[in-house]
Protein backbone atom coordinates (compact mmCIF):
# COMPACT_ATOMS: atom_id res chain seq x y z
CA UNK A 1 0.00 0.00 0.00
CA UNK A 2 1.49 3.35 -0.42
CA UNK A 3 2.12 5.89 1.76
CA UNK A 4 -0.36 8.79 2.08
CA UNK A 5 0.35 12.03 0.41
CA UNK A 6 2.14 13.89 3.72
CA UNK A 7 -0.05 16.96 2.68
CA UNK A 8 -3.02 15.20 3.01
CA UNK A 9 -1.99 14.30 6.60
CA UNK A 10 -1.10 17.50 7.25
CA UNK A 11 -4.41 19.04 6.23
CA UNK A 12 -5.98 16.25 8.27
CA UNK A 13 -3.89 17.28 11.32
CA UNK A 14 -5.10 20.89 10.87
CA UNK A 15 -8.53 20.52 10.59
CA UNK A 16 -8.63 17.98 13.66
CA UNK A 17 -6.79 21.00 15.16
CA UNK A 18 -9.36 23.54 13.94
CA UNK A 19 -12.11 21.35 15.44
CA UNK A 20 -10.19 21.17 18.77
CA UNK A 21 -10.77 24.95 18.98
CA UNK A 22 -9.04 26.31 22.23
CA UNK A 23 -7.82 22.50 23.45
CA UNK A 24 -9.61 19.95 26.02
CA UNK A 25 -8.79 21.46 28.72
CA UNK A 26 -11.20 24.68 27.90
CA UNK A 27 -13.59 21.93 26.07
CA UNK A 28 -13.56 20.62 29.96
CA UNK A 29 -14.68 24.07 31.09
CA UNK A 30 -17.01 24.59 28.91
CA UNK A 31 -19.14 21.17 29.71
CA UNK A 32 -18.25 21.15 33.92
CA UNK A 33 -20.10 24.80 33.26
CA UNK A 34 -23.28 22.86 31.74
CA UNK A 35 -22.62 24.04 28.53
CA UNK A 36 -21.99 22.88 24.72
CA UNK A 37 -19.20 23.60 22.38
CA UNK A 38 -19.88 25.58 19.06
CA UNK A 39 -19.55 22.37 17.61
CA UNK A 40 -21.86 20.53 19.41
CA UNK A 41 -24.39 23.22 19.07
CA UNK A 42 -24.22 23.01 15.20
CA UNK A 43 -24.69 19.21 15.87
CA UNK A 44 -27.92 19.55 17.58
CA UNK A 45 -29.30 22.20 15.46
CA UNK A 46 -28.36 20.95 11.87
CA UNK A 47 -29.79 18.08 10.10
CA UNK A 48 -27.16 15.49 10.64
CA UNK A 49 -24.13 15.60 7.84
CA UNK A 50 -25.00 18.56 6.33
CA UNK A 51 -23.03 21.53 7.72
CA UNK A 52 -19.65 22.64 5.79
CA UNK A 53 -17.77 25.16 7.47
CA UNK A 54 -15.68 27.93 5.58
CA UNK A 55 -12.46 29.58 6.45
CA UNK A 56 -11.59 27.23 9.41
CA UNK A 57 -7.98 28.04 8.81
CA UNK A 58 -8.32 31.66 9.29
CA UNK A 59 -6.10 33.32 12.33
CA UNK A 60 -5.45 36.10 14.17
CA UNK A 61 -3.45 38.57 12.30
CA UNK A 62 -2.83 42.15 13.83
CA UNK A 63 -1.39 40.42 16.99
CA UNK A 64 2.09 38.86 16.22
CA UNK A 65 2.40 38.61 19.73
CA UNK A 66 -0.38 35.85 20.36
CA UNK A 67 -0.07 32.49 18.98
CA UNK A 68 -3.62 32.34 17.27
CA UNK A 69 -6.18 29.22 17.43
CA UNK A 70 -7.48 28.44 14.00
CA UNK A 71 -10.95 29.73 12.90
CA UNK A 72 -10.09 32.54 15.27
CA UNK A 73 -13.14 31.99 17.66
CA UNK A 74 -15.98 31.75 15.68
CA UNK A 75 -17.22 29.01 13.57
CA UNK A 76 -19.10 29.67 10.12
CA UNK A 77 -21.08 27.76 7.47
CA UNK A 78 -23.84 26.48 6.24
CA UNK A 79 -26.30 23.64 6.59
CA UNK A 80 -29.91 22.28 6.42
CA UNK A 81 -32.91 22.55 9.24
CA UNK A 82 -35.42 19.99 7.39
CA UNK A 83 -34.01 20.18 4.08
CA UNK A 84 -33.52 23.75 3.84
CA UNK A 85 -30.59 25.89 3.78
CA UNK A 86 -29.57 28.21 6.43
CA UNK A 87 -26.32 30.27 7.37
CA UNK A 88 -25.45 30.03 10.61
CA UNK A 89 -22.34 30.81 12.74
CA UNK A 90 -21.42 29.94 16.30
CA UNK A 91 -18.95 31.39 18.41
CA UNK A 92 -16.35 29.27 20.64
CA UNK A 93 -16.31 30.66 23.82
CA UNK A 94 -12.80 28.30 24.07
CA UNK A 95 -11.00 30.25 22.11
CA UNK A 96 -10.24 33.94 24.17
CA UNK A 97 -13.49 33.76 25.58
CA UNK A 98 -15.13 34.34 22.05
CA UNK A 99 -14.31 37.46 22.00
CA UNK A 100 -14.57 38.83 18.95
CA UNK A 101 -11.51 40.49 16.77
CA UNK A 102 -10.93 41.82 13.28
CA UNK A 103 -10.90 38.35 11.78
CA UNK A 104 -13.55 36.40 13.33
CA UNK A 105 -15.68 39.59 12.74
CA UNK A 106 -14.68 39.50 8.82
CA UNK A 107 -15.88 35.59 8.99
CA UNK A 108 -19.17 36.64 10.66
CA UNK A 109 -19.45 39.52 7.72
CA UNK A 110 -18.16 37.27 4.74
CA UNK A 111 -21.13 34.17 5.79
CA UNK A 112 -23.76 37.08 6.41
CA UNK A 113 -22.95 38.25 2.75
CA UNK A 114 -22.98 34.74 1.41
CA UNK A 115 -26.62 33.95 2.77
CA UNK A 116 -28.24 37.70 1.59
CA UNK A 117 -27.04 36.46 -1.87
CA UNK A 118 -27.87 32.81 -1.53
CA UNK A 119 -31.48 34.14 -0.08
CA UNK A 120 -31.21 31.91 3.22
CA UNK A 121 -31.68 32.78 6.83
CA UNK A 122 -28.57 33.43 9.07
CA UNK A 123 -28.88 31.86 12.23
CA UNK A 124 -26.17 33.37 15.16
CA UNK A 125 -25.10 31.09 17.98
CA UNK A 126 -23.75 33.62 20.50
CA UNK A 127 -21.55 32.79 22.94
CA UNK A 128 -19.03 35.61 23.56
CA UNK A 129 -17.26 38.08 26.08
CA UNK A 130 -17.38 41.06 24.10
CA UNK A 131 -14.82 42.72 21.65
CA UNK A 132 -10.87 41.83 22.07
CA UNK A 133 -9.54 44.80 24.18
CA UNK A 134 -6.01 43.87 23.02
CA UNK A 135 -7.05 44.52 19.23
CA UNK A 136 -8.39 47.67 19.95
CA UNK A 137 -9.82 49.75 16.91
CA UNK A 138 -9.96 46.48 14.79
CA UNK A 139 -12.35 44.67 17.19
CA UNK A 140 -14.95 47.57 16.93
CA UNK A 141 -14.48 48.18 13.30
CA UNK A 142 -15.28 44.37 13.61
CA UNK A 143 -18.12 44.83 15.61
CA UNK A 144 -19.80 47.75 13.11
CA UNK A 145 -19.31 45.56 10.22
CA UNK A 146 -21.41 43.48 11.86
CA UNK A 147 -24.47 45.83 13.00
CA UNK A 148 -24.34 47.39 9.44
CA UNK A 149 -25.22 43.85 7.94
CA UNK A 150 -27.88 42.92 10.51
CA UNK A 151 -29.76 46.71 9.61
CA UNK A 152 -29.01 46.30 5.59
CA UNK A 153 -30.37 43.04 5.71
CA UNK A 154 -33.18 43.37 8.08
CA UNK A 155 -36.40 42.18 5.51
CA UNK A 156 -34.09 40.12 3.08
CA UNK A 157 -33.96 36.82 5.03
CA UNK A 158 -34.72 35.92 8.67
CA UNK A 159 -31.87 36.85 11.24
CA UNK A 160 -31.73 34.53 14.63
CA UNK A 161 -29.82 34.69 17.32
CA UNK A 162 -29.51 32.74 20.36
CA UNK A 163 -27.80 34.10 23.03
CA UNK A 164 -26.40 30.87 24.35
CA UNK A 165 -23.85 32.59 27.31
CA UNK A 166 -22.81 36.04 27.75
CA UNK A 167 -23.37 38.91 25.25
CA UNK A 168 -21.92 42.08 26.73
CA UNK A 169 -21.28 45.44 25.82
CA UNK A 170 -21.83 47.02 22.31
CA UNK A 171 -22.08 43.18 21.26
CA UNK A 172 -25.47 43.09 22.37
CA UNK A 173 -26.27 45.60 19.24
CA UNK A 174 -26.34 43.00 16.75
CA UNK A 175 -28.92 40.24 18.14
CA UNK A 176 -30.88 43.82 19.30
CA UNK A 177 -31.28 44.11 15.46
CA UNK A 178 -32.31 40.68 14.32
CA UNK A 179 -35.50 39.00 14.00
CA UNK A 180 -35.75 36.90 17.16
CA UNK A 181 -33.70 36.31 20.09
CA UNK A 182 -33.46 32.90 21.91
CA UNK A 183 -31.87 32.81 25.48
CA UNK A 184 -31.84 29.94 28.07
CA UNK A 185 -32.53 30.41 32.01
CA UNK A 186 -29.71 30.87 34.22
CA UNK A 187 -26.93 30.88 31.40
CA UNK A 188 -27.81 33.53 29.01
CA UNK A 189 -27.18 37.50 29.54
CA UNK A 190 -27.10 40.28 27.64
CA UNK A 191 -26.39 44.08 28.68
CA UNK A 192 -24.27 47.01 27.96
CA UNK A 193 -22.69 47.73 31.00
CA UNK A 194 -22.07 44.90 33.47
CA UNK A 195 -22.46 45.03 37.28
CA UNK A 196 -19.21 46.27 38.18
CA UNK A 197 -19.27 49.60 35.83
CA UNK A 198 -23.16 50.16 37.16
CA UNK A 199 -21.76 49.56 40.36
CA UNK A 200 -18.55 52.23 39.81
CA UNK A 201 -20.79 54.53 38.37
CA UNK A 202 -24.34 54.61 40.02
CA UNK A 203 -23.20 52.75 43.46
CA UNK A 204 -26.08 50.31 42.19
CA UNK A 205 -25.20 46.56 43.07
CA UNK A 206 -26.92 44.00 40.94
CA UNK A 207 -25.46 40.62 39.58
CA UNK A 208 -25.81 39.49 36.31
CA UNK A 209 -28.47 37.53 36.12
CA UNK A 210 -31.03 39.77 37.74
CA UNK A 211 -29.32 42.51 35.01
CA UNK A 212 -29.42 41.25 32.20
CA UNK A 213 -30.41 37.48 32.56
CA UNK A 214 -32.99 35.41 30.07
CA UNK A 215 -35.78 36.00 32.90
CA UNK A 216 -35.13 40.31 32.99
CA UNK A 217 -35.39 40.10 29.40
CA UNK A 218 -38.57 37.79 29.19
CA UNK A 219 -40.36 39.68 31.29
CA UNK A 220 -38.66 43.49 31.63
CA UNK A 221 -37.27 44.93 28.70
CA UNK A 222 -39.07 42.57 26.18
CA UNK A 223 -35.80 41.95 24.20
CA UNK A 224 -36.14 37.92 24.40
CA UNK A 225 -38.49 36.63 22.21
CA UNK A 226 -38.46 33.05 23.38
CA UNK A 227 -36.94 31.62 26.97
CA UNK A 228 -35.48 28.02 27.00
CA UNK A 229 -34.97 25.31 29.84
CA UNK A 230 -31.80 23.98 28.49
CA UNK A 231 -29.71 24.26 25.47
CA UNK A 232 -30.99 21.38 24.30
CA UNK A 233 -34.23 22.81 24.26
CA UNK A 234 -33.24 26.37 22.53
CA UNK A 235 -31.47 24.74 19.74
CA UNK A 236 -34.86 22.40 19.33
CA UNK A 237 -37.18 25.49 19.47
CA UNK A 238 -34.61 27.67 16.97
CA UNK A 239 -35.49 24.65 14.36
CA UNK A 240 -39.23 24.89 15.26
CA UNK A 241 -39.15 28.50 14.68
CA UNK A 242 -37.68 27.95 11.04
CA UNK A 243 -40.78 25.94 9.86
CA UNK A 244 -43.00 28.59 10.07
CA UNK A 245 -40.47 31.56 8.41
CA UNK A 246 -39.52 31.49 4.32
CA UNK A 247 -35.90 32.16 3.24
CA UNK A 248 -36.76 35.12 2.82
CA UNK A 249 -38.25 38.32 1.62
CA UNK A 250 -39.51 36.89 -1.94
CA UNK A 251 -40.46 33.49 -0.58
CA UNK A 252 -43.67 32.21 0.86
CA UNK A 253 -43.35 30.34 4.18
CA UNK A 254 -43.47 26.81 4.44
CA UNK A 255 -46.86 24.95 4.09
CA UNK A 256 -47.26 22.05 5.99
CA UNK A 257 -49.21 18.97 6.25
CA UNK A 258 -52.35 19.22 8.11
CA UNK A 259 -54.34 16.56 10.23
CA UNK A 260 -56.13 18.73 12.13
CA UNK A 261 -60.13 19.47 10.18
CA UNK A 262 -59.62 22.41 8.44
CA UNK A 263 -63.97 23.17 9.47
CA UNK A 264 -63.26 22.10 12.73
CA UNK A 265 -65.42 23.94 15.53
CA UNK A 266 -65.13 24.57 18.94
CA UNK A 267 -68.37 24.77 20.18
CA UNK A 268 -67.25 26.38 23.66
CA UNK A 269 -66.14 29.38 21.89
CA UNK A 270 -69.74 30.28 21.72
CA UNK A 271 -69.82 30.85 25.29
CA UNK A 272 -66.65 31.82 26.35
CA UNK A 273 -67.22 35.99 25.76
CA UNK A 274 -69.24 36.59 29.55
CA UNK A 275 -72.61 38.41 29.02
CA UNK A 276 -71.21 40.71 31.22
CA UNK A 277 -69.01 43.26 29.82
CA UNK A 278 -67.05 43.41 32.44
CA UNK A 279 -66.19 40.15 32.79
CA UNK A 280 -63.15 39.03 31.62
CA UNK A 281 -61.92 35.67 29.26
CA UNK A 282 -58.63 33.90 28.22
CA UNK A 283 -57.68 34.91 24.87
CA UNK A 284 -54.83 32.22 24.79
CA UNK A 285 -58.31 29.75 24.77
CA UNK A 286 -59.34 31.37 21.69
CA UNK A 287 -55.81 31.60 19.82
CA UNK A 288 -55.72 27.77 21.18
CA UNK A 289 -58.94 26.81 19.96
CA UNK A 290 -58.79 28.13 16.19
CA UNK A 291 -54.79 27.55 15.08
CA UNK A 292 -54.46 24.10 14.34
CA UNK A 293 -53.58 21.87 17.21
CA UNK A 294 -50.38 22.69 19.11
CA UNK A 295 -48.94 24.73 16.52
CA UNK A 296 -49.03 28.40 18.39
CA UNK A 297 -45.33 29.61 19.25
CA UNK A 298 -45.94 32.88 21.29
CA UNK A 299 -43.13 35.71 21.37
CA UNK A 300 -42.48 37.96 23.95
CA UNK A 301 -44.94 36.17 26.25
CA UNK A 302 -43.55 37.35 29.70
CA UNK A 303 -43.94 41.55 28.32
CA UNK A 304 -46.81 44.12 28.02
CA UNK A 305 -48.72 40.51 28.83
CA UNK A 306 -52.21 42.42 27.61
CA UNK A 307 -50.66 42.40 24.20
CA UNK A 308 -50.41 38.53 22.81
CA UNK A 309 -48.46 38.14 19.94
CA UNK A 310 -46.69 35.18 18.01
CA UNK A 311 -46.72 32.27 14.90
CA UNK A 312 -48.86 29.60 14.37
CA UNK A 313 -50.75 27.49 11.65
CA UNK A 314 -54.29 27.28 10.21
CA UNK A 315 -55.06 24.67 7.81
CA UNK A 316 -50.72 24.06 7.51
CA UNK A 317 -50.43 27.44 6.70
CA UNK A 318 -48.28 29.95 8.27
CA UNK A 319 -49.86 33.19 10.19
CA UNK A 320 -49.07 35.83 12.24
CA UNK A 321 -51.07 36.24 15.30
CA UNK A 322 -51.94 38.89 17.24
CA UNK A 323 -54.77 40.09 20.18
CA UNK A 324 -55.37 41.65 23.45
CA UNK A 325 -55.96 39.27 26.61
CA UNK A 326 -59.02 40.82 28.62
CA UNK A 327 -57.91 39.19 31.29
CA UNK A 328 -54.64 41.39 31.85
CA UNK A 329 -55.18 44.87 31.98
CA UNK A 330 -58.58 44.34 30.24
CA UNK A 331 -57.02 44.60 27.42
CA UNK A 332 -56.07 47.80 26.97
CA UNK A 333 -52.94 49.19 24.92
CA UNK A 334 -50.32 50.78 26.94
CA UNK A 335 -46.51 51.49 25.49
CA UNK A 336 -45.25 48.77 26.01
CA UNK A 337 -48.08 46.37 23.93
CA UNK A 338 -48.01 49.19 21.38
CA UNK A 339 -44.09 48.53 21.10
CA UNK A 340 -44.37 44.77 21.15
CA UNK A 341 -47.15 44.61 18.39
CA UNK A 342 -45.82 47.18 16.22
CA UNK A 343 -42.57 45.49 15.56
CA UNK A 344 -44.22 42.01 14.92
CA UNK A 345 -46.63 43.30 12.45
CA UNK A 346 -43.60 44.63 10.85
CA UNK A 347 -41.88 41.57 10.82
CA UNK A 348 -44.51 39.65 9.40
CA UNK A 349 -45.10 41.64 6.68
CA UNK A 350 -41.31 41.52 5.95
CA UNK A 351 -41.47 37.27 5.80
CA UNK A 352 -45.09 37.04 3.85
CA UNK A 353 -46.81 36.02 6.96
CA UNK A 354 -50.29 36.50 6.55
CA UNK A 355 -51.57 38.60 10.00
CA UNK A 356 -54.63 37.65 11.65
CA UNK A 357 -55.95 39.77 14.58
CA UNK A 358 -58.26 38.97 17.29
CA UNK A 359 -59.58 42.22 19.06
CA UNK A 360 -60.97 42.95 22.60
CA UNK A 361 -59.75 46.48 24.11
CA UNK A 362 -61.63 49.57 25.39
CA UNK A 363 -58.81 51.92 24.12
CA UNK A 364 -55.24 53.18 24.70
CA UNK A 365 -54.18 53.15 28.73
CA UNK A 366 -55.09 56.55 29.89
CA UNK A 367 -52.98 58.15 32.45
CA UNK A 368 -50.34 61.01 32.88
CA UNK A 369 -47.51 59.03 33.20
CA UNK A 370 -48.37 57.43 29.58
CA UNK A 371 -48.94 60.54 28.01
CA UNK A 372 -45.86 62.29 29.12
CA UNK A 373 -43.60 59.17 27.80
CA UNK A 374 -45.32 59.26 24.29
CA UNK A 375 -48.19 56.95 24.14
CA UNK A 376 -49.54 59.14 21.07
CA UNK A 377 -46.51 58.23 19.40
CA UNK A 378 -46.09 54.30 20.30
CA UNK A 379 -49.46 54.06 18.80
CA UNK A 380 -48.99 55.59 15.83
CA UNK A 381 -46.00 52.88 15.49
CA UNK A 382 -49.01 50.13 15.12
CA UNK A 383 -51.18 52.55 12.82
CA UNK A 384 -48.15 53.04 10.67
CA UNK A 385 -47.35 48.96 10.59
CA UNK A 386 -50.60 47.70 9.96
CA UNK A 387 -50.97 50.80 7.32
CA UNK A 388 -48.12 49.63 5.37
CA UNK A 389 -48.12 45.94 5.84
CA UNK A 390 -49.48 44.19 2.34
CA UNK A 391 -49.99 40.36 3.24
CA UNK A 392 -53.40 39.20 3.64
CA UNK A 393 -54.63 40.46 6.77
CA UNK A 394 -57.87 39.45 9.05
CA UNK A 395 -59.09 40.86 11.63
CA UNK A 396 -61.76 39.45 14.33
CA UNK A 397 -63.78 41.35 16.69
CA UNK A 398 -64.43 38.96 19.63
CA UNK A 399 -65.51 41.57 21.97
CA UNK A 400 -64.59 45.49 22.65
CA UNK A 401 -63.28 47.87 20.37
CA UNK A 402 -63.51 51.43 21.70
CA UNK A 403 -61.61 54.39 19.80
CA UNK A 404 -58.69 54.16 18.95
CA UNK A 405 -57.82 50.76 20.06
CA UNK A 406 -60.54 50.00 17.07
CA UNK A 407 -58.62 51.90 14.67
CA UNK A 408 -55.16 50.76 15.23
CA UNK A 409 -56.04 47.35 15.49
CA UNK A 410 -56.04 46.34 12.03
CA UNK A 411 -59.59 47.93 11.31
CA UNK A 412 -61.60 47.89 7.94
CA UNK A 413 -60.02 51.29 6.56
CA UNK A 414 -56.61 50.76 7.56
CA UNK A 415 -56.70 48.60 4.82
CA UNK A 416 -57.66 45.34 6.64
CA UNK A 417 -58.70 42.88 3.64
CA UNK A 418 -61.54 40.73 5.81
CA UNK A 419 -63.27 41.78 8.76
CA UNK A 420 -65.33 39.44 11.18
CA UNK A 421 -67.20 40.00 14.01
CA UNK A 422 -69.19 38.09 16.87
CA UNK A 423 -72.26 39.01 18.00
CA UNK A 424 -70.55 40.10 21.38
CA UNK A 425 -68.27 43.02 19.40
CA UNK A 426 -68.49 46.16 20.40
CA UNK A 427 -67.48 48.81 18.00
CA UNK A 428 -67.58 52.40 19.41
CA UNK A 429 -66.01 55.61 20.27
CA UNK A 430 -66.62 54.67 23.41
CA UNK A 431 -67.90 52.81 26.51
CA UNK A 432 -71.35 53.03 27.00
CA UNK A 433 -70.85 54.95 30.48
CA UNK A 434 -68.55 57.55 29.13
CA UNK A 435 -71.42 57.93 26.21
CA UNK A 436 -74.18 58.29 28.31
CA UNK A 437 -72.18 60.44 30.33
CA UNK A 438 -71.50 62.98 27.69
CA UNK A 439 -74.30 62.49 25.48
CA UNK A 440 -77.32 62.87 27.82
CA UNK A 441 -75.59 64.80 30.49
CA UNK A 442 -78.43 67.56 30.63
CA UNK A 443 -80.95 64.88 31.03
CA UNK A 444 -79.17 62.92 33.83
CA UNK A 445 -78.93 65.75 35.86
CA UNK A 446 -82.46 66.97 35.41
CA UNK A 447 -83.58 63.46 36.76
CA UNK A 448 -84.79 62.53 40.12
CA UNK A 449 -83.12 59.64 40.01
CA UNK A 450 -80.05 60.52 38.35
CA UNK A 451 -78.68 57.09 39.23
CA UNK A 452 -81.57 55.34 37.72
CA UNK A 453 -81.82 57.85 34.54
CA UNK A 454 -77.96 57.32 34.00
CA UNK A 455 -77.78 53.05 33.94
CA UNK A 456 -81.66 53.60 31.81
CA UNK A 457 -79.56 55.62 29.39
CA UNK A 458 -76.45 53.79 29.28
CA UNK A 459 -78.03 50.54 28.86
CA UNK A 460 -80.43 52.06 26.06
CA UNK A 461 -76.80 53.38 24.11
CA UNK A 462 -75.45 49.48 24.36
CA UNK A 463 -78.18 48.40 22.65
CA UNK A 464 -78.03 50.52 19.94
CA UNK A 465 -74.65 51.24 19.23
CA UNK A 466 -72.53 48.39 20.96
CA UNK A 467 -73.60 46.01 18.59
CA UNK A 468 -72.13 44.13 15.80
CA UNK A 469 -74.87 44.94 13.89
CA UNK A 470 -74.72 48.07 13.85
CA UNK A 471 -71.32 48.48 12.43
CA UNK A 472 -72.33 45.99 9.76
CA UNK A 473 -74.68 48.47 8.66
CA UNK A 474 -71.90 50.99 8.62
CA UNK A 475 -69.43 49.11 6.80
CA UNK A 476 -66.88 48.47 9.42
CA UNK A 477 -67.54 44.79 9.42
CA UNK A 478 -67.63 42.39 6.54
CA UNK A 479 -69.40 39.41 8.44
CA UNK A 480 -71.03 38.35 11.77
CA UNK A 481 -69.93 34.91 12.51
CA UNK A 482 -70.55 32.30 15.25
CA UNK A 483 -67.54 32.02 17.55
CA UNK A 484 -67.27 28.41 16.66
CA UNK A 485 -67.14 29.22 13.02
CA UNK A 486 -63.61 31.39 13.27
CA UNK A 487 -61.42 28.80 12.18
CA UNK A 488 -63.27 27.42 8.80
CA UNK A 489 -63.69 31.20 7.95
CA UNK A 490 -60.46 32.64 8.84
CA UNK A 491 -59.03 29.27 6.93
CA UNK A 492 -61.37 29.83 3.70
CA UNK A 493 -60.06 33.97 4.03
CA UNK A 494 -56.35 33.01 4.31
CA UNK A 495 -57.01 30.60 0.70
CA UNK A 496 -58.86 33.44 -0.92
CA UNK A 497 -56.64 35.97 -0.05
CA UNK A 498 -53.16 33.57 -0.67
CA UNK A 499 -52.29 35.32 -4.36
CA UNK A 500 -52.98 38.80 -3.07
CA UNK A 501 -50.86 41.40 -4.68
CA UNK A 502 -50.41 45.02 -4.16
CA UNK A 503 -49.10 48.25 -5.88
CA UNK A 504 -47.17 50.89 -3.53
CA UNK A 505 -45.76 54.27 -4.71
CA UNK A 506 -42.28 54.41 -5.26
CA UNK A 507 -39.80 55.55 -2.41
CA UNK A 508 -36.80 55.42 -0.50
CA UNK A 509 -38.82 54.37 2.70
CA UNK A 510 -40.96 55.86 5.34
CA UNK A 511 -40.55 57.91 8.45
CA UNK A 512 -42.43 55.06 11.32
CA UNK A 513 -42.67 57.65 14.68
CA UNK A 514 -40.03 55.24 16.33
Amino acid sequence: MAEEDPRILELRALREKARQGGGADRIAKQHAKGKLTARERLDQLLDAGTFHELEPFVLQQCDPGTKGVLGDGVITGYGRVDGRTVYVYAQDFTVQGGALGEMQGRKICRLMDLAVQSGAPIIGLIDSGGARIQEGVRSLGGYAEIFRRNAQYSGIVPQISLILGPCAGGAAYSPALTDVIIMVEKQSYMFLTGPEVIKSVTGEEVDSETLGGAATHLNVSGLAHLVAPSEDDALFLTRTLMSYLPANQIDNPPATACDDDFNRMDDSLNSIVPLDPGIAYSMHEVIMSVVDCGSFIELQCGFARNAIIGLGRMGGMSVGIVAQEPSVMAGVIDIDAADKICRFVRFCDCFNIPLVTFVDSPGFLPGVDQEHRGIIRHGAKVLYAYSEASVPKISVVTRKAYGGAYVVMSSKFLGTDINFGWPSAEIAVMGPEGAANILYRKQIDAAEDKVAERARLTDEYRKRFLNPYAAAAADYLDDVIEPRETRSRVIAALHALRDKATASLPRKHGNIPV
